[in-house]
């Protein structure tokens, strides 16, 4: 295959700006990650001298050492609901992709350290999204379950919805994929039937406390007094009603028996032996991803500058060059593994969706996974691109992305505006993962250029009406609304809201995208034993 011969001056100065601006960029979002750890820790005493351990403790342990460990969505809900400092970040939930007794599984614990694990409107958004990555990805999911339930500030928001959350897990148990939980702590009203629902429950002695009303409500609501043990704790839910398999005799023991009950499932023994491919390292080093992104978001740059920096031995067979050279669309391999490649180096052209389009279809009929790596300002627009069919062409391009049947993943490497997010596949579009750098922007439009469009908008609208147009009313106008666009574009505010599964250092881009490719592999191989209802306590 044809090598990619990199152009990048490294040792310039245009380089150098650029690698500074995005360690900002990743220093920036490194920083809150560090002050929701640092929040956590505050509580270790209080959960030492109730003989517990911390929840990423808990989740540490019940991880294979030294294996890796894909962390889901550890900014949601940043600065959002009840979070003003940035410290509630991940809304409750530490959870992600890693190794159970050698086994892939998603692993979730609440993050009861901080709130008590309560739930926000966000926290059910990443919970509902967190049931999506196992049942399209076949992966068990173990929960450590200690939670405060849903934050009643905001229960007409979550209500309704959280039903989901249930659901989802009755479908997982019919689908076949197993659900192991371990009680450490309270998990009262709604949050008693997530351990309810799973497939198999253990119990923390002395700690587990499982009823859908506590003592408070119970006396209230009948006159009933009954003690926390006798109403919900673990000796009771094990030795009497049946709702848990194994009692605990503390946090430690409870993760080793879901340990345990993950090696008794043969889960990997299912799967065909794959022989592990051969591959060539890429050519450049990955820390020159750094320079490539302009920081000045108007220059241009070649995202084969990226490919030649990711891709196996920076090999690229470009697909239709001479066609469109806009959209940039081709074949190359991860880590030994065949993928099809799109990616922008300008506005995407009616030729350009039209090409897109036809790559999308192509890698379908070979079962050929496709990355997206967005930076384009959208479609172009004008006379000539409307004339040529850009509607025409750009519908075309999202039906191929919306009906593709191989995964497809997803990095916002630079902006993602407009439609062009959405031909990209964006999260609307339901690529199986997506992730950005800390440098990125999604926004229907750039601030500015909103903000000139609604000062024209309400200028003619005024001289329409006779009126005179004011310009310092129109100044102010068009300012306030590109600082509120700039402000929501953000990538700290995107991944706050679930736009995408996680900010990522591009340094790391080359082996997150061999793991989740691996991830992909590994579901579309592996058979599942469904069944109508799912598996029930009788």
């Amino acid at each position: 295959m044809p090598r990619i011969e990199s152009q990048l001056d490294v040792h310039g100065s245009e380089f150098a700006a650029n690698r500074e601006a995005m360690l900002a960029a990743i220093a920036s979002f490194r920083d809150v990650e560090q002050k929701v750890l640092d929040k956590a820790q505050e509580a270790k005493a209080k959960f030492d001298k109730r003989g517990q351990i911390l929840p990423r403790e808990r989740l540490n342990l019940l991880l294979d050492a030294g294996s890796p460990f894909l962390e889901l969505s550890s900014l949601a809900g940043y600065k959002l609901h009840d979070d003003k400092d940035g410290t509630l970040a991940g809304s409750g939930i530490i959870a992600g992709i890693g190794y159970v007794a050698g086994v892939r599984c998603l692993v979730i614990a609440n993050n009861s350290a901080i709130k008590g694990g309560t739930i926000s409107p966000t926290g059910l958004r990443k919970s509902l999204r967190l049931q999506q990555v196992a049942a399209e990805n076949k992966l068990p999911i173990v929960t450590l379950a200690e939670s405060g339930g849903a934050n009643l500030t905001y229960a007409a928001d979550i209500f309704v919805e959280g039903a989901r959350a249930f659901a989802n897990q009755a479908r997982l148990s019919a689908a076949g994929i197993p659900q192991i939980t371990v009680v450490h702590g309270s998990s009262t009203a709604g949050g008693a039937y997530q351990p309810g629902l799973s497939d198999y429950v253990v119990v923390v002695r002395g700690k587990a406390k499982m009823f859908l009303a506590g003592p408070p409500l119970l006396k209230a609501a009948t006159g009933e007094i009954a003690t926390d043990e006798e109403l919900g704790g673990a000796e009771m839910h094990a030795q009497i009603a049946g709702t848990a398999e194994y009692l605990a005799e503390n946090d430690a023991d409870g993760v080793r028996l879901a340990r345990n009950i993950i090696s008794m499932l043969p889960w990997n023994a299912q799967l065909p032996v794959r022989q592990k491919p051969s591959y060539a390292e890429p050519l450049y080093p990955a820390h020159e991803l750094l320079g490539i992104l302009p920081a000045d978001a108007k220059k241009p740059y070649d995202v084969r500058e990226i490919i030649a920096r990711i891709a196996d031995g920076s090999e690229f067979l470009d697909f239709k060059n001479e066609f469109d050279n806009q959209t940039v669309c081709g074949h190359l391999a991860i880590e030994g593994q065949p993928c099809g490649f799109i990616g922008n180096n300008g506005p995407i052209t009616p030729q350009g969706a039209a090409k897109a389009a036809q790559f999308i279809q192509l890698c379908d009929q070979s079962n050929t996974p496709i990355l997206f790596f967005h930076n384009t300002t959208g479609f172009m627009v004008g006379t000539e691109s409307e004339q040529h069919g850009v509607i025409k062409h750009g519908s075309k391009l999202i039906q191929a992305v919306a009906n593709a049947r191989v995964p497809k993943l997803t990095i916002v490497v630079g902006g993602s505006y407009g439609a062009g997010n959405y031909a990209m596949c964006g999260r609307g579009l339901d690529p199986r993962f997506i992730f950005a750098w800390p440098n990125s922007r999604t926004a229907v439009m750039g601030g500015a250029q909103a903000g000139k469009v609604l000062r024209i908008v309400t200028e003619e609208k005024q001289l329409k009406q006779g009126m005179t147009p004011d310009p310092k009313m129109l100044d102010m106008l068009e300012t306030v609304t590109a600082q509120k666009l700039d402000s929501q574009s953000t990538a700290l505010y995107g991944t706050a809201n679930l736009w995408d599964d996680g900010l990522i250092d591009p340094r790391d881009t080359r082996t997150l995208l061999g793991l989740l490719l691996d991830i992909c592999r590994e579901a579309e191989a592996r058979p599942l034993k469904p069944n109508a209802f799912g598996v029930a306590r009788l």
